[in-house]
C-alpha cells in the first residue's frame, strides 16, 4: 500500500471522506507542475497487493470532513463516481437520475464508438500500441465536453458526472504511461493539453466517490455483461487498473489529489451497495456540505395544505 496514507483502519464500518488541509489559492498554485513528476513518483513507490478482504475503509488524512472545501456558491455541487471497469458506476448514476435537482452525465461511451464510422474503443482495445493514444486523446475531448456541460435547469445543485477529466489524467493516462503504451512524447502532449484546460476552465469537482473493488470479482462482472469491445480484456489489465486508482485516489498525497474522497464497497451484492448509496446520500449529494437537505414528502404535503393547494 502507498507509504503516504496516513492511518489505515481495517474495523470501520462506515465509509470515510478523504480531505486535505491547504486552501483553494495554494492548492491551486501549487498543484500546476504537478503531472511531469508523477511518473517518478509512482516509480519510486514499492509495489504491494493490496488486501481487499474490508474495502469499506480507507485511509484517513487529517481532515476528514467535506465542509473543508470551499464551492462557488453560482453553480451546482459537482461529484465524480470512480471505480475500475464494472465495479457499478453506471448502477449508482442510474440510482441518483430519477432525483428532482440532480442531472446525470453517463460515459459518452456511443461517441467513443462512432466517431465519423470509427469504434474507437473497439480500436484500442484490439491493439493499445497502437491506438490507446488516439483514444486517450479523444476521451480527455469528449470528458471535457461532459464536464463543462451547463445545467439544464436554474434549479439544478447537484451534477453528477461518471468518471472526469481527473480521472483520464492521473489514473488512465498515468497507467499507459508505466505500461510502455504510450511514448514520453505522446504522454506530454496529452499532460500540456490538460494542463491549459485546468489553467483556462473550471473543471473542479467537489467529490468523488471511489467504488473500490477488487480486480476478480469485475473480471466476472465484465464477463457476465458481454459489451463486445471488452470480451478479450485480461484480468491483468483490471489489476493494473485498480492498482492505478489505488494510487490516485488512496492517497493523502495532495501531488495525486486534493478532492475529497468518499469510498464505497464495490464488492458487495447490488441490494447491499444500494443500502450504501442511501445511507451516504447526504454527501453524495453535497447536502452535508452546503447545508441543503432533501425535501421529503411530508413537507411537501405541509407545504400545500398550508397554501391550500
Amino acid at each position: 500500500m502507498i507509504k503516504s496514507v496516513t492511518v489505515l483502519i481495517n474495523r470501520i464500518q462506515k465509509p470515510t471522506i478523504l480531505t486535505h488541509s491547504h486552501s483553494t489559492i495554494f492548492l491551486r498554485t501549487n498543484f500546476i507542475n504537478m503531472e511531469g513528476i508523477l511518473p517518478n513518483i509512482c516509480s519510486q513507490m514499492q509495489s504491494k497487493e493490496t488486501s481487499l478482504n474490508n474495502t469499506n475503509f480507507v485511509g484517513i488524512s487529517p481532515l476528514k470532513e467535506l465542509t473543508n472545501v470551499v464551492t462557488p456558491s453560482d453553480r451546482p455541487f459537482k461529484v465524480s463516481i470512480e471505480g475500475n471497469i464494472g465495479a457499478g458506476k453506471s448502477t449508482l448514476i442510474k440510482y441518483f437520475q430519477n432525483i428532482p435537482g440532480i442531472e446525470t452525465y453517463g460515459e459518452p461511451i456511443e461517441t467513443w464508438r462512432n466517431l465519423n464510422g470509427h469504434n474507437l474503443l473497439d480500436l484500442m482495445y484490439s491493439d493499445m500500441n497502437e491506438w490507446l493514444k488516439v483514444f486517450q486523446t479523444h476521451v480527455q475531448f469528449t470528458r471535457l465536453m461532459v464536464q463543462t456541460t451547463k445545467p439544464k435547469n436554474s434549479s439544478t445543485t447537484v451534477q453528477m458526472f461518471e468518471r472526469s477529466l481527473q480521472n483520464n489524467r492521473f489514473c488512465f493516462l498515468e497507467l499507459a504511461y508505466r505500461s510502455g503504451y504510450l511514448h514520453e512524447a505522446d504522454y506530454s502532449v496529452i499532460d500540456q493539453w490538460y494542463r491549459w484546460i485546468r489553467a483556462n476552465v473550471d473543471i473542479n469537482l467537489d467529490l468523488i466517490v471511489y467504488l473500490r473493488s477488487s480486480p476478480e470479482v469485475v473480471y466476472e462482472r465484465v464477463k457476465a455483461r458481454g459489451r463486445p469491445e471488452e470480451h478479450s480484456m485480461p484480468l491483468q489489465y483490471l489489476t493494473d487498473l485498480h492498482e492505478s486508482h489505488e494510487r490516485w485516489l488512496m492517497t493523502d498525497d495532495e501531488r495525486f489529489n486534493t478532492i475529497p474522497v468518499l469510498v464505497l464497497d464495490a464488492d458487495r451484492t447490488l441490494e447491499e451497495i444500494v443500502d450504501e448509496y442511501k445511507k451516504n446520500e447526504d454527501k453524495i449529494l453535497g447536502y452535508e456540505k452546503t447545508g441543503r437537505r432533501k425535501i421529503d414528502q411530508n413537507d411537501k404535503d405541509k407545504v400545500k395544505k398550508s397554501l391550500m393547494l
